[in-house]
């Protein structure tokens, strides 16, 4: 390989390890020991196939594939190194994809490609995301630049200066999708590029593979007939996108902010930072918005994928913007209520995720297009200046981009803060899983998802026990939000927690097929009139933060019914857990070639 050869590949690791570095610096109190607990985000040491982690449940299947995963392999590697693992991956591969989707759809030189990692790891998405503990969520985010990518090679058989081969396309579509797929959300944001990038002619087999990638949790809200209730339409208003200091919505989404959660923003979010910061981030994004929507405009793939990405990413500001306002919301909460499913669209602002792959080409461009001014005013022009890369300039252009990003943003460093840090478990969590050595759902007091432990930290944070026990754990559903209640899916878990807050018998617990109470001590919550219940329960642990017992009698649950959506739900996750790693292996092997 030549000297030119040689340097053209370390140029391409260059990326890699500045997305990496960001990533740690990103999530840095991550890597020391412990478990990843904060509100929505709960790893544990060990996991279980239960019928919850399946998808079977009462409850629609959130969670899906993401739990099953983890019970399949904690018993072989700690399940919080596996979440840990799997967020820090996520976060290095979105922004090294954003820097090879530039590299590839706008042919930018090195400082333009660091600008795109740059946008895609350093923006409040991200930093409101990890707050809200959705770290299965970001790997669907991290599948967006790479799924563009995909559909771009599908629609590409030979561009300059490369050969794509068709089966690496469809392979990395294929294990993009699956990796999208940890959780239903994650597969609605990688189909909607995938399906609107492709092309006519490969739209069929897209479709197949996002079918394909959605199994588990396809199959899981088939079986469990939860995804045919309709959705609690309070969720509407509790779940929309708010607007943050001196912005209003339409700004806060189109600085990538916005969450519907008020707490988990950092605090540059919370004062007229946030302005800046978004006035900042537009600025950076609007420079380059026409390159991108015209360099290399012989590349036809290439110009379609960029102009439709862009277009999409205008859609998912506005539309969200639009579903906040009063007449907006009617309209959300019609589709809630009447079409099944449509749950899935209460949380509008995790959709602006599909706005960041067009963001960061813009951003890129802008990066090439003032490099190559400033190079023009110093040195002799050239035909064609504004897309050589700028030269020399594009280096110190792209440090001035990055520190437009990141300085209004530092508190995203270091955990958001230190907010996102692992905690450690009292051991008494695994005495009581080992006790549980009997058929029966567990029910846990205090009523309530969501608990405060002293080891937790000072946010709620939902409750461990339906992934620390490897019985199912009824939990109904019910999240506070804003002052509001919003409904989960079901009733069983509702009528045992009902019943053991109103001091019912236990022959009423077996009957909700209720075998174990697990009282958890050490958090807040209502305890109502169990005590009444208690003492017709068998004690059997207790330590200052836990008492479990035994409910008497044989729990009433249709096993054999369950036992056959248990097979079916388990082929649909090896049918995703196939597609992900062919997909990938496929992808790796057949590479494309160099001319």
């Amino acid at each position: 390989m030549g000297e030119s050869g040689r340097s053209t590949r370390w140029a391409g690791l260059i990326p890699a390890g500045y997305s990496a570095v960001l990533t740690t610096l990103i999530t840095g109190p991550l890597l020391g020991s412990g478990y990843l607990l904060l509100r929505d985000a709960v790893s544990t040491p060990r996991s279980y196939l239960t019928d919850s982690a399946l998808g079977l449940g009462d409850a629609a299947p959130r969670a899906v594939p993401q739990d099953a995963l983890l019970a399949a392999l904690s018993p072989i590697v700690d399940g919080g190194l596996l979440v840990k693992a799997i967020l820090i991956v996520a976060l290095w591969a979105a922004g090294y994809g954003a820097a090879v989707l530039a590299r590839e759809l706008l042919a930018v030189s090195l400082g333009p490609q660091l600008v795109a990692t740059t946008l895609t790891l350093w923006n409040p998405f991200v930093a409101e995301r990890l707050l809200q503990g959705h770290w299965s969520l970001l790997a669907g985010y991290a599948a967006l630049p790479w799924t563009a990518l995909a559909a771009y090679r599908l629609r590409s058989a030979i561009s300059p200066g490369r050969r794509y081969s068709a089966v690496a396309a469809w392979g990395a579509l294929a294990g993009c999708l699956a990796a999208a797929g940890l959780t239903p959300t994650g597969s609605l944001l990688a189909g909607c590029v995938a399906l609107l990038t492709v092309g006519r002619r490969n739209l069929p087999g897209t479709l197949v593979l996002l079918v394909a990638a959605s199994a588990p949790w396809l199959a899981a809200t088939a079986l469990s007939g939860a995804g045919a209730e309709p959705s609690d339409s309070t969720g509407v208003a509790a779940f929309a996108a708010r607007a943050e200091p001196g912005l209003g919505t339409l700004g806060s989404l189109a600085g990538l902010g916005g969450i519907w959660n008020a707490d988990a923003v950092p605090d540059s979010r919370t004062t007229p930072i946030a302005l800046v910061a978004t006035i900042l981030l537009l600025a950076v994004v609007a420079s380059g918005i026409r390159s991108v929507l015209t360099a290399v405009p012989e590349d036809r793939a290439g110009l379609h994928v960029r102009r439709t990405l862009f277009a999409l990413a205008v859609a998912v500001v506005v539309v969200p913007a639009l579903a906040s306002t009063g007449w907006g919301m009617e309209v959300m909460r019609w589709l809630v209520v009447e079409i099944p499913g449509a749950g899935l669209l209460r949380d509008t602002q995790k959709y602006v995720a599909l706005a960041v792959p067009a963001f960061a080409l813009c951003a890129a461009a802008g990066c090439r297009a003032l490099a190559a001014r400033i190079a023009a005013r110093t040195t002799k022009p050239t035909e064609n200046q504004e897309f050589s890369g700028g030269g020399s300039a594009a280096i110190p252009v792209a440090v001035l981009f990055a520190v437009l990003l990141v300085a209004p943003l530092l508190d995203l460093a270091f955990g958001v803060g230190g907010s996102v840090r692992p905690v450690h478990y009292p051991l008494g969590w695994q005495r009581v899983a080992e006790k549980i050595d009997a058929p029966g759902d567990v029910a846990v007091l205090p009523g309530g998802m969501f608990r405060r432990f002293p080891y937790s930290g000072k946010v709620a944070v939902l409750d461990p026990a339906p992934r620390m026990l490897p019985n199912d754990v009824l939990q109904t559903g019910r999240l506070p939000v804003r002052g509001l209640t919003v409904s989960g899916e079901g009733t069983r878990a509702v009528d045992a927690e009902n019943a053991l807050l109103h001091g019912d018998s236990a022959r009423r617990l077996a009957d909700l097929g209720v075998g174990w109470v697990l009282v958890e001590r050490s958090t807040p919550g209502p305890l109502g009139d169990s005590v009444k219940t208690m003492p017709q329960l068998e004690k059997r642990y207790e330590d200052e933060n836990f008492a479990l017992y035994r409910v008497p009698g044989e729990p009433t649950r249709a096993t054999e019914t369950l036992r056959a959506h248990r097979i079916i739900a388990i082929t649909a996750h090896l049918l995703w857990a196939t597609l992900l790693i062919g997909g990938l292996l496929v992808a790796a092997i057949y590479r494309p070639i160099r001319r």
